[in-house]
């Protein structure tokens, strides 16, 4: 028994790994973390980008892939093949719990953020063609996402709700699962069949507003340094927990749904003179999730501590973000533009990837291979 089960079995958070390569899944690394607790596995374009780029493990697979049809095929090609070895893995986690845990993530195109019909039908195509019970689609929490998530969620689709930052988008977020659910029981499916995690990005609030104090300057301000992220996780779990008691989902979890339970992401330490476990140690609580890196996970079972934190202080916590008004930091305005960095960084490693792979494929073919298709 690591931490990571304790971390499960005594504060019912379940820890997921955010991290999905190929060498994971041939040399055992995925399910040695299964073994040791990790109960999800999450992925972004971000991460496999670095994983094909960056380990040879992909070329025969791609080699052959692009000798038959356009770079953009064999891309989703490896990535829904590694995706659903994922899944037979984490299989097992997802039977034993009943369909409430055990997912592996996989998110829709970057180009499609604000594209709401396309989000719809990429979702609805990844569905299919990995066809694993326990898929997520990932689809990031836009203005244009919103809806996309209240259609996937009305078809009974499991849904990862991702790039979310403020309390108003959450807010969003949770009223486009419950509609969702209830167009579904409306049209007469199962929402007990159902699974949703809501993922908050957590280290890179703390980045965009440290950078707005520090342009402040004055002592008020640089005491609110590496606050903010924690103090807004904590209060969306205020929400979360306010939202349980409505009697709008409780008529919901009389026929079986299940909470779509906050996510936090994003939780390795970006600046160093913080704890390396800040955004681990300081969110533990029920009906969540924390998905880390491996050396995140390495850090948590060697001296982690297990201890529900999530809602020691509401007060506290709002006050950290209405100092941050106080002393003229827009927390909406860091919002937006982290939202808009998050979307545009994926879009950027997803291109660069696809260019990458088709200089590879031009040069495999001698400059035959198709592009993006």
């Amino acid at each position: 028994m690591t931490r990571l089960h304790d971390l499960s079995h005594e504060q019912d958070q379940s820890p997921w790994l955010d991290d999905l390569k190929r060498s994971y899944l041939r040399n055992g690394t995925l399910q040695q973390l299964v073994d040791d607790g990790i109960r999800g596995v999450t992925s972004n374009p971000t991460i496999f980008a670095k994983a094909i780029a960056g380990e040879d493990t992909y070329d025969q697979d791609f080699a052959e892939l692009a000798a038959r049809g356009p770079v953009l095929d064999a891309y989703w090609r490896m990535v829904m093949e590694d995706v659903a070895a994922a899944a037979g893995v984490l299989r097992p986690v997802h039977d034993a719990a009943g369909g409430h845990d055990g997912f592996v993530s996989l998110e829709v195109a970057p180009d499609l953020a604000h594209d709401t019909a396309g989000t719809v039908r990429a979702a609805r195509w990844l569905h299919a063609t990995v066809d694993r019970p326990n898929l997520m689609v990932k689809i990031p929490a836009t203005a244009e996402g919103i809806p996309a998530v209240r259609t996937m969620i009305g078809e009974g689709r499991n849904i990862n709700v991702t790039l979310i930052f403020s309390l108003e988008r959450y807010t969003e977020v949770m009223e486009a699962y419950l509609s969702g659910l209830e167009d579904l029981v409306a049209a007469g499916g199962d929402p007990s069949r159902v699974a949703s995690v809501a993922s908050f990005f957590v280290s890179r609030v703390d980045t965009e507003t440290d950078r707005r104090l520090e342009a402040v300057g004055t002592p008020e301000a640089l005491a609110l340094q590496g606050k903010a992220a924690v103090a807004n996780a904590r209060l969306a779990y205020q929400l979360f927990g306010r939202w349980l008691s409505e009697d709008r989902w409780q008529a919901l979890a009389a026929r079986g749904a299940r909470p779509q339970r906050p996510l936090w992401a994003s939780t390795s330490t970006k600046n160093k003179a913080y704890p390396d476990l800040l955004y681990v140690d300081s969110l533990i609580g029920p009906h969540t999730v924390n998905t880390m890196p491996e050396g995140t996970i390495d850090a948590f079972v060697d001296h982690g501590t297990v201890a529900r934190t999530l809602d020691r202080d509401f007060s506290g916590d709002q006050a950290v973000l209405d100092g941050l008004a106080r002393v003229g930091v827009d927390f909406g305005d860091a919002a937006r533009v982290l939202e808009d960095e998050g979307v545009a960084a994926f879009a950027k490693s997803f291109d660069e990837l696809i260019q990458a792979l088709t200089d590879k494929a031009n040069a495999l073919s001698g400059g035959g291979a198709g592009g993006r298709g």
